[in-house]
């Protein structure tokens, strides 16, 4: 019997006895039956399961469970109870390659060059040493080649890069193709043409020519590797590769995500969907925690953001007071003095200079408030009489 999805296109042959009422690929209940379509390609080879489900099972339960923080809840707590094993329709593609390429050729050698240098003690010494220097020249060539082993999707369902995601698969097990290999498991019709999957084979034929040209070349090295490939001789036979496909409901106002496993090697493909959520709490938190950041910086180093400092960052003392500040209203020669009793590294050359400046401006300005001092005449006063014994003199 014929039945074809709705929602994603996908073309699934099974047995007269079954039943399907919901897709594989898409979890779509959207399935209804059709007509075998004419001119249909005939399979050539299939390959075999070898991943058991419960095997599979284990697989998608340890991938689910290496997801990301970011992946959404429900992912880890999605039911694996729909897991489906399909046979999937791709083309084996194979060609002969002749490819003109050109490219530049580097020839390594070694020389020796002699340099200036300065030694410990500042003086300028020459010395040598043994430099790797690279000679390039053009090459041009042909270059033949079979490709081989080139396999690309023939479904609507399974993208070339998801099939390519689980790929390798093992052809040493490839059989020629018989309704008994596929007998009790879904298998889908190709929906794609042949001539797509031609183009799509022929992209990575290119590709393939191209990781191969750049070991061939010649030499120590190469740049600038330019070819053209011409494809002959091709030939693309319908396979049947085995599958395992997972439509996860992690959330029942969402649609399915899909994961494939290779019916072989349990390789496991698929994109967890994220949650939004716990991608914004992140980013808040980020924010927030580099505008604290900023913030501690204002308050400890206020010179890398221009602010005043705060109040804790204040000197505990001032500049040495000015004279007229120190003075308080005294003679200029008590401000001097005190001026110059501040602490510093010129302490006593400071205070001698504003003494010295004090008596200075003390001797071309008149006193008042106090009797001007009697007159010297250059010798010395006689001392007074001594008084009574123990008393003062009167």
């Amino acid at each position: 019997m014929h039945v074809e999805c709705q929602e994603c296109g996908a073309a699934l042959l099974v047995g007269e006895s079954e039943r399907t009422a919901e897709c594989p690929y898409c979890a779509s209940p959207s399935v209804i039956e059709r007509a075998a379509a004419p001119g249909m390609p005939v399979p050539v080879y299939a390959i075999g399961f070898v991943l058991t489900r419960e095997a599979a099972t284990a697989a998608v339960r340890t991938w689910l469970g290496t997801r990301g923080f970011f992946a959404h809840a429900g992912v880890k707590r999605a039911a694996i109870d729909s897991m489906r094993g399909v046979y999937v329709p791709s083309y084996l593609y194979t060609a002969v390659a002749h490819s003109a390429y050109s490219a530049e050729i580097g020839e390594d050698y070694e020389e020796t060059e002699t340099y200036t240098d300065t030694d410990s003690d500042g003086r300028t010494v020459t010395r040598t040493r043994t430099v790797t220097r690279t000679e390039y020249r053009g090459l041009h060539g042909q270059h033949s080649a079979y490709v081989m082993d080139v396999l690309v999707t023939a479904s609507r369902a399974v993208a070339n890069a998801e099939l390519e995601a689980i790929e390798p698969f093992d052809l040493r097990l490839m059989r020629r193709y018989s309704p008994a290999l596929l007998s009790g498991w879904l298998a889908e019709e190709p929906t794609l043409s042949l001539a797509d999957c031609f183009a799509l084979a022929r992209g990575e034929a290119l590709v393939k020519m191209g990781r191969e040209l750049a070991p061939f070349m010649p030499g120590d090295s190469h740049r600038n590797l330019s070819y053209r490939t011409v494809l002959e001789r091709e030939s693309a036979d319908l396979t049947y590769v085995p599958a395992w496909v997972l439509a996860l409901r992690y959330d029942p106002r969402k649609p399915p995500f899909r994961l494939l496993i290779n019916g072989q090697t349990g390789k496991i493909h698929g994109k967890a969907p994220l949650s939004w959520i716990k991608i914004a709490l992140v980013v808040l938190a980020v924010l927030l925690l580099g505008a604290a950041l900023v913030a501690l910086l204002a308050w400890c180093w206020p010179e890398a953001t221009g602010r005043p400092p705060g109040p804790h960052l204040l000197p505990a003392s001032g500049p040495p007071p000015t004279a007229a500040a120190a003075s308080g209203g005294k003679p200029a020669s008590l401000a001097s003095a005190a001026a110059a009793s501040w602490p510093g590294p010129d302490a006593g050359t400071r205070g001698a200079t504003s003494a010295s400046s004090a008596r200075g401006a003390g001797a071309g300005k008149p006193k008042t408030g106090r009797p001007a001092p009697p007159a010297t005449t250059g010798k010395r006063p006689a001392p007074k009489a001594p008084g009574p014994a123990g008393g003062r003199p009167r």
